[in-house]
């Protein structure tokens, strides 16, 4: 099965969709992102489709509602989490100031402190 988040004009993920993978295959045997789109787009008068990876594989994240679709560097980014998070660009993902700490213990960010606070 085929993965496709439906986009809105500001490139955030308002749905995400599966299509059967005969749907995105060419003749050839060999799958085309644009017959997802084209598909899609029929099916629902239009709209804005780009396919996502469940384990990945392209475009760094799997898209989630809310995730913005960032055409220049193709990867899909969940909303900042915290205001002194930056956004590492190899992965997409979103990272604390202060790495997580490796102890075992639970914690919980507290952007008041910019530092992890233990769960207690």
């Amino acid at each position: 099965m085929a993965h496709f988040a439906q986009l809105n004009e500001a490139n955030i993920v308002i749905d995400v969709v599966v299509v059967n993978n005969d749907v995105i295959t060419d003749a050839d045997g060999i799958e085309q992102e644009q017959l997802g789109v084209e598909f899609l787009s029929q099916l629902n008068n239009g709209g804005w489709w780009k396919q996502t990876s469940y384990n990945n594989s392209f475009r760094k994240n799997y898209a989630g509602i809310g995730m913005t679709y960032d055409s220049g560097i193709d990867a899909f980014i969940a909303p900042q989490p915290y205001p002194s998070w930056t956004l590492n660009e190899d992965t997409c993902q979103w990272e604390a100031p202060v790495p997580y700490p490796d102890d075992d213990k639970m914690y919980t960010w507290d952007e008041a402190t910019t530092n992890w606070k233990e769960v207690i």
